[in-house]
């Protein structure tokens, strides 16, 4: 079982984020990475700092605890960074867990019917310092268990591999051709809202 990877005092941690938005909750209180890092899960867990992937990886991580499989989602970007999401299924809908500086690219409930109509959902809250909204595709789910034999859960060294892998995948455009925007800016109050919490 994945947990038994985990030392009692991380396995205490992993036993008190029952629900996925008690994983959220956990993410959001991390401090945010800034330094160029690929920290496991136990790493995140013992320093208390993560960035997006390393919070898609430890929200994974915890959502198999709850026996879902550790599925991440790239979405990709241009003018921008790629947004990690850890996602998961109840019922049919499709949720997401993720660590954000940006505070709209975060938590989704489970409604969504299709991943096409969760990544839909960050379209608004996407952009970059300029204002441009810069979603431009997304991956197709990645189980990460195929990673469990370089043990991605509690590796000390940087898991590379991870991200590396998610840049090479196809990712489905979420603009049909010929609408995607020149430069679409978002709205100044969303914008702003946005930016509630980020760390420069």
């Amino acid at each position: 079982m994945a947990l038994d990877l985990f030392n009692a005092a991380e396995r205490a941690v992993f036993s008190r984020l029952r629900t996925p938005e008690k994983i959220q909750v956990f993410l959001d209180k991390l401090a945010y990475n800034k330094e160029s890092t690929c920290r496991s899960p136990r790493r995140v867990l013992r320093d208390r700092t993560a960035h997006c992937m390393e919070g898609a990886m430890l929200g994974a991580a915890a959502l198999r605890q709850l026996g879902h499989p550790p599925l991440l989602l790239d979405l990709e970007a241009v003018r921008d960074d790629d947004h990690v999401l850890a996602i998961f299924r109840i019922r049919g809908h499709w949720g997401a867990v993720a660590k954000s500086n940006y505070a709209g690219l975060r938590y989704r409930e489970p409604v969504y019917r299709t991943l096409r109509e969760l990544v839909m959902s960050y379209l608004e809250h996407y952009y970059n310092p300029r204002k441009e909204k810069t979603l431009r595709g997304y991956s197709r789910p990645v189980n990460l268990a195929r990673f469990d034999p370089i043990g991605w859960m509690i590796a000390e060294k940087d898991n590379w591999a991870i991200p590396e892998y998610l840049c090479t995948l196809a990712h489905t455009p979420v603009f049909p051709p010929g609408l995607v925007p020149r430069k679409r800016h978002v709205d100044n109050r969303l914008f702003v809202a946005g930016l509630t919490g980020r760390i420069r």
